[in-house]
């Protein structure tokens, strides 16, 4: 059995690549989405009839959930053509001016869940699947202000790079993708509603459809990092060039 993995599947982009998903002729038996509301994951089935939706309600920030998640797949020991490891999360705002809790919290989900997941998954990918791993044009370079999360991502970025080595000789690949804001629950729940940055409110924002669709594409053509929009491409050539002492005085949000 060929199936899909979609963590953060609920809403946003999570959602997107299950609609993008529903747009392509694919070898996919199943598409397992993953997220903590089970009624969201219940809507998928309606919303996507034409897909066989699995939920696996999981609160990714509980341990127990990777195990619950090892015990599904042990039993059913899918062919699993394509993992998505979307959930996360952000906050704007100054470290002292925020709970440690909600800090370790974003830890929890934007690197240990990804970390978890990905590990859990791996043994029962083979040859040709993909990893795509969701980054941010955050991990080009420290972002005040949003200083946990650019840290987070950066991780993913890293992780994805050495991953993506570790597994050259499996034909297994790697991608993170990384794009700029994007209209979804995403900048409510992070505390970015209008007024609330001028960087935020001037950047220009990414397509969440588009950013999905493109991103399948590319995996399957083995890239290693997808960047939505020339401006933010152009941003990561610049990040690597300049000191992260210049660049970090250009990203304060």
């Amino acid at each position: 059995m060929k199936i899909a993995i979609i963590t953060g599947a609920s809403s946003g982009l999570g959602k997107e690549f299950i609609r993008a998903l529903s747009k392509r002729k694919t070898e996919l038996d199943e598409i397992w989405v993953i997220a903590r509301r089970s009624n969201r994951l219940d809507e998928l089935k309606t919303e996507f009839p034409e897909l066989d939706i699995v939920p696996v309600p999981l609160d990714l920030c509980d341990d127990d959930s990777f195990d619950k998640l090892a015990q599904k797949l042990e039993e059913t020991a899918p062919d699993v053509r394509l993992l998505i490891n979307n959930a996360g999360t952000g906050k704007l705002g100054y470290i002292a001016d925020d709970s440690w809790r909600e800090q370790k919290r974003m830890t929890e989900l934007n690197v240990g869940a990804l970390t978890a997941v990905t590990t859990v998954v791996l043994p029962y990918m083979n040859s040709g699947a993909s990893i795509i791993n969701i980054c941010s044009i955050a991990s080009f370079s420290p972002t005040p202000r949003m200083t946990v999360y650019g840290a987070t991502k950066s991780f993913v970025m890293s992780f994805s790079r050495g991953l993506r080595d570790e597994l050259r000789g499996s034909n297994i690949n790697v991608m993170a993708v990384c794009p700029g804001p994007m209209d979804t629950e995403f900048l409510g729940i992070a505390g970015i509603e209008k007024g609330a940055s001028k960087a935020f409110d001037t950047l220009p924002r990414c397509n969440p459809a588009k950013v999905a669709s493109h991103a399948l594409a590319f995996a399957k053509k083995h890239c290693a990092v997808y960047t939505p929009k020339l401006i933010y491409k152009i941003y990561r050539i610049i990040a690597k060039v300049l000191p992260q002492e210049l660049t970090v005085k250009f990203t304060r949000t």
